[in-house]
This record gives structure tokens, C-alpha cells and sequence, in this order.
């Protein structure tokens, strides 16, 4: 394209472009990207795999680090020419359209016998005659104008030969799409400069925010040619059909150019969402690295929120990058709200049993999610596949769950949070759906798993219209409550609702609200104190400490069956199974804090409910040690 080098696009070189020519360059571009991607791929799973779980010492490690650093360097490769490629095909796609206007204009002239000039102008003959002297009316040239002047008068009123009106619509045609193929190549010349890369490649992290940047840029020139195609508002099963559909090579453009929308999206199998989640992960490390590069004067607490981002992500990368059995799949990443990522250990596609646990407050996409949440994941999987080796175990961090502070405490005790388990439930029941479509056995055994508030959301989720796709069991782990009344209210029935519930677990014994409304006074004044002693830990206690005697005031009055969201899940009015867990040691005279809380998943901590969390997970709910009922 001319524009590229600085030169006005005129309408010859429009008709000339070959846009199989584009297409054909893009071709070769993506078999650049194919061939980078393919040996990152060799490096990570093959070299790097055989390596380390091989052989040890500094040497090993040396070269461990030395592939990996190789292996982003070709990420960087596959990256930027899927890029090239994508920007090339578009281009062609944009083009065809005023190019097709164009010939349509220049058939319409040479039918009429009309001469197109280098600049547009049309030129017609003589025709009809003068009224008064009956000589036949002169030719003319018309001007072309890729505006429209509605205002302007009819041709046939201003020039009386028959040829006017019709050459000045062709002149105007041809203006138009040379105007519009001017505007796409400046565009797309833009763009393309952007893709470019040092000699000597070495990857940084200030040329992966460059890609973020570039990636960015493309999108936005590839809305039409891809985006629109895609079916965010499909169904799962939708969505599915749409991408079995595609040919390879355009797949590999999506995973390219739209990686976050691809692996976010519910209905694309697992090891689709696993590579464009992988690519992604990388694009947003890239991205808020070089946000945490600027002047953050005056930016306060985004900084922190970027430095704590950067901090998950780059943990979970690192988990990827170690690779380990059972081997991990990203099923979805996103910096949205207090962040996203789902993560699977097991493929969720092929394994006949497969778990999803939502966690529950405070939950974040920071380091505390990767060394907590990602490891009761992984314990769950490695539990299950003692009982059926087809087992993989999910964590879902697909929705915003509630952040704790002082305020929070001693505030709007009637709602507490209660939409954000609601607008969770409904992103929940969709990528169940999705884990449905995608596994490839016939009836796989699905299990819902909710921990704390988390516990909640399963239960909305349950609650709902069909309850949760697929599930045949749900498992509720130091629950405060579903908002449900009995466990025949989560569409399983009775018998497949497994609850775990500490006796020294504090937040399976939280006030129902009638008790909290005794509680508010003197839960504020103690907020006050311990947030001045403790931040948000300290407010917690203070609050429990300080509204204690209001508490005991207000609980002769309660339900013994109600905690804060309902019919307790581990009282016997509830109706669900309850079975077996350790006691924990007590929050404050053993000073245990919240560790009861925390430790059901734990076959450390607690090896009898991690080993029935497993054995329900594995389809063998039937086998659990269970414990009365409250």
C-alpha cells in the first residue's frame, strides 16, 4: 500500500491490490507464529519437564532458567507474528469492500463509454441537443466528492446533458471508496509499524508491555474481521458448535489476537482456554507492568492494587511454568474486579469426575489465592484420584467475593453481601454448563463445592432455575448459611448434600440476624478499637468482641437452627449429610483464630474431611464417616 510510505492511495493502485497477496503474506507469518509456538511448546513440556523432574544441582537449574527465558522469547515470536498475521488479514477483509466499489463504478463507466481519469474525474461525450439551436449538448468532466452534498442541486438542473447526473455519480462513487480504502490504509499502516522488534532478540518486561500495547491496537482493527463473530451472548453449547466450526486457521487467529476472550469463554474446551489463558496471563503481567512503570503520584491505593495483581498473577505463572502432576489448566484469568482465574488440576474435558470450588470472603486475585486456594484445589484432585484416577478439581474465582473491613462489619448487617453471592451464582451456573458441554464422557459424576462464602454462592447457584448443570453432588464446607431451608432446595436431593462443619469453625456458628441486630452497637464501638490496634483483622475481632454481650442477650431469642443465611446446612432441621471433620483448635482459648476455618481441605490439617471431601468427589459420597447433625 502506498500510504505505508507517505503517498496518497489513488484509485489505480486501489483496483491493483491483490488481497490474496495480503492473505498469503498472512499465511506466512502465521507459519512463523505456528513454528515459535511449537517450540515453546517442546521447551516447556519436553525439555524443561525431563529436566527437572530428572536431575538436580545448580548446573540444572542454570540451564532450567536459561530454556525458560528461551521459551518467552519464542511466546514473544508467536505473539507478534499472530499479530502480523491477523493485522494482514484484516486488512485484505477491509479492503475488498471499497475495492468492490470501486470496479463496480469503473464497469459503470466503461458500459457507458465514459473515460475515468488518473484522478477520479469521469469524463462523458456529447448528448441530447440544445432546446433553441438543436445543436447536440457538449461533454464535460465531473469532479468526484467522497462527501455527500445532499444540498447540492440535481445535475439534471445544472448541466442539461443526459451524461452529467450519471458521471458525477460515478465520479462520486470512486472518491468515496478511495477515501474510505485511504482511511484503512493509514490505520492499518499505524498498526503495522508498531510490530516491530530489536535485533538480538531478548525479551523484557518492558517489551511485554509493548506487546500488551500492540495487542490492543490490533483488536481494536480486528473488531469486525473476528470479534463480532464471537458468541459471548451464545450458550455454552452454542459457543461449542461455533468453535468446533472454525477452520484451524482461523482458530489459531482468535488465540492470537483474542486470547482473553477466548479463554474466558464458557463452551471452548479446556485445552483451548488452557494455551489462550496462558498467552493472556502473559499480556496482562505485561500490561501492569507497565502501568506500575509510570509516575504513580497521586494514583494511592491503584498502585497497590496493581502491585497486588501483578503479585497473583506472576505466582500463578510460575506455578504454570513448573509444570507437576497433576498437571494444571488455566480455564480463565482477568484482572476485572478483585481479579479472575479458574484453574483446574486435571483436564476437566476427559476426567469422569470433576469438582468446582467456589471460596469464599476476602477472596482475591493476589498471592494468598495462589498459595491457599490453588492448593486446596490440588489437594481435592490428588485426594479423588486415590479413589478414581479420572478425577480433576476445579477452583473457581469467577466472580467478585466480598472484601472484609470495619465498615463491612458494622454496617448493613440485613444485606452482608448477599448480591455478590446472587450475581456469582449466575456466572457459576454458566461455566457449570459449559463443563458439561465440554467433557467428553458420557455422564460424568459433577460435583459443586462451596467453602465459607463461597458455601452461599453454590447455594444460590443451586437454588436456581435447573439448579447447577450437571451436578450430581455439592459439597458445603464452613458454611454460614445457602439461603436455602433445607437441603431439598438444591436439586439434588437430600441424600447428595454433604456438609463439613467444625465444631470450632466461628463462621458455621455465625448469629442469625436477629442475634446480629443485638450485636451492632457493641460490635462498632469494638471495630473502632481494634481497627486502631489491628487494620481489618483487628476490626473483626474487636467487633466480635465488643458485640459478645449484646449476643448472648439476643440468642435466648434465636432459632437454634438459624445462622446468618439460613437453616444451619450441618443442623439436622437442614437435612443434608453431615460427615466427619476435626474440632480445630478454639479461636481464642486455644488461640486458633479462624484455623478451623481453614483446614478442611487440609490432609495435613485435617486428614478425615480432606479424605471425605475426596472420596464424595470421586463419586463414593456413599463411603464418607459421617458425625450427627447438629
Amino acid at each position: 500500500m502506498r500510504a505505508a510510505v507517505g503517498e496518497a492511495l489513488t484509485w489505480g493502485q486501489l483496483g491493483a491490490v491483490r488481497c490474496a497477496v495480503l492473505e498469503g503474506a498472512a499465511d506466512g507469518w502465521g507459519t512463523a507464529s505456528n513454528r515459535a509456538d511449537a517450540a515453546r511448546d517442546r521447551i516447556d513440556k519436553q525439555l524443561v519437564a525431563r529436566l527437572a523432574a530428572t536431575q538436580e544441582g545448580e548446573a540444572v537449574d542454570a540451564a532450567v532458567a536459561r530454556l525458560r527465558g528461551l521459551s518467552r522469547n519464542f511466546q514473544y515470536v508467536y505473539t507478534e507474528c499472530g499479530l502480523v498475521r491477523t493485522t494482514l488479514n484484516s486488512l485484505a477483509g477491509e479492503l475488498r469492500a471499497p475495492q468492490r466499489r470501486l470496479r463496480e463504478a469503473l464497469e459503470d463507466a466503461r458500459g457507458l463509454k465514459f473515460a475515468v481519469h488518473e484522478d477520479g474525474s469521469v469524463s462523458y461525450p456529447a448528448a441530447g441537443e440544445n432546446i433553441l439551436t438543436r445543436e447536440k449538448l457538449p461533454g464535460g468532466t465531473a469532479a468526484g466528492s467522497a462527501v455527500s452534498l445532499l444540498l447540492a442541486p440535481p445535475q439534471a438542473l445544472t448541466n442539461p446533458n443526459p451524461h452529467a447526473a450519471r458521471a458525477q455519480e460515478i465520479a462520486d462513487a470512486i472518491a468515496r471508496a478511495v477515501g474510505e480504502a485511504r482511511e484503512i490504509d493509514a490505520r492499518y499502516a499505524r498498526a503495522l509499524r508498531k510490530l516491530t522488534a530489536r535485533d538480538g532478540l531478548h525479551v523484557t518486561d518492558a517489551m511485554w508491555a509493548d506487546v500488551s500495547g500492540d495487542a490492543t491496537a490490533v483488536r481494536g482493527l480486528a473488531d469486525e474481521y473476528l470479534k463480532d463473530a464471537i458468541p459471548v451472548d451464545g450458550s455454552p453449547a452454542e459457543r461449542k458448535a461455533w468453535w468446533d466450526g472454525l477452520t484451524q486457521e482461523r482458530r489459531e487467529e482468535y488465540l492470537a489476537v483474542f486470547p482473553g476472550e477466548i479463554g474466558n469463554l464458557d463452551g471452548i474446551p479446556a485445552e483451548v482456554r488452557d494455551a489462550a489463558n496462558r498467552d493472556n496471563l502473559r499480556l496482562l503481567i505485561g500490561r501492569l507492568e507497565g502501568l506500575g512503570g509510570r509516575d504513580g503520584e497521586g494514583r494511592g491505593g491503584e498502585d497497590e492494587r496493581v502491585e497486588t495483581r501483578l503479585a497473583g498473577l506472576r505466582a500463578i505463572d510460575e506455578q504454570l511454568r513448573a509444570g507437576g502432576n497433576p498437571p494444571m489448566y488455566l480455564l480463565g484469568i482477568g484482572d476485572e474486579g478483585n481479579g479472575r482465574a479458574i484453574v483446574s488440576y486435571g483436564n476437566p474435558d476427559t476426567a469422569r469426575n470433576v469438582s468446582a470450588y467456589v471460596p469464599g470472603l476476602g477472596t482475591a486475585l493476589d498471592e494468598e489465592f495462589v498459595r491457599n486456594d490453588l492448593k486446596r484445589a490440588r489437594d481435592t484432585a490428588i485426594g479423588a484420584q486415590e479413589y478414581d484416577r479420572s478425577s480433576a478439581s476445579i477452583v473457581w474465582l469467577g466472580y467478585d467475593a466480598p472484601q472484609l473491613s470495619a465498615a463491612d462489619i458494622t454496617g448493613n448487617t440485613d444485606v452482608m453481601f448477599a448480591d455478590q453471592a446472587r450475581v456469582g451464582a449466575v456466572a457459576y451456573n454458566e461455566f457449570m454448563s459449559g463443563i458439561s458441554v465440554t467433557n467428553e464422557n458420557d455422564d460424568p459424576h459433577v460435583t459443586a463445592v462451596g467453602h465459607s462464602y463461597g458455601s452461599l454462592t453454590v447455594g444460590q447457584a443451586a437454588q436456581r432455575p435447573g439448579g447447577v448443570p450437571g451436578a450430581d453432588d455439592i459439597i458445603l464446607l464452613g458454611s454460614p448459611g445457602t439461603g436455602a431451608r433445607s437441603a431439598d432446595e438444591l436439586g439434588v436431593g437430600r441424600e447428595h448434600v454433604f456438609v463439613g462443619a467444625a465444631e470450632n469453625d466461628p463462621v458455621t456458628a455465625m448469629p442469625a440476624k436477629i442475634e446480629a441486630r443485638g450485636m451492632a452497637t457493641g460490635a462498632a464501638s469494638g471495630a473502632v478499637v481494634g481497627a486502631a490496634l489491628g487494620g481489618p483483622v483487628g476490626a473483626a475481632a474487636g467487633a466480635v468482641g465488643g458485640g459478645a454481650a449484646a449476643y448472648f442477650a439476643q440468642d435466648a431469642q434465636a432459632d437454634g437452627r438459624e445462622i446468618w443465611y439460613g437453616t444451619d446446612p450441618a443442623h439436622e432441621a437442614f437435612g443434608a449429610q453431615r460427615f466427619r471433620v476435626e474440632d480445630g483448635p478454639r479461636p481464642v482459648r486455644d488461640g486458633g483464630g479462624f484455623a478451623a476455618h481453614a483446614n478442611y481441605f487440609n490432609p495435613d490439617a485435617d486428614e478425615e474431611s480432606a479424605r471425605n471431601i475426596a472420596k464424595v468427589v470421586a463419586g463414593q459420597g456413599r463411603n464418607i464417616s459421617v458425625q450427627e447433625p447438629r
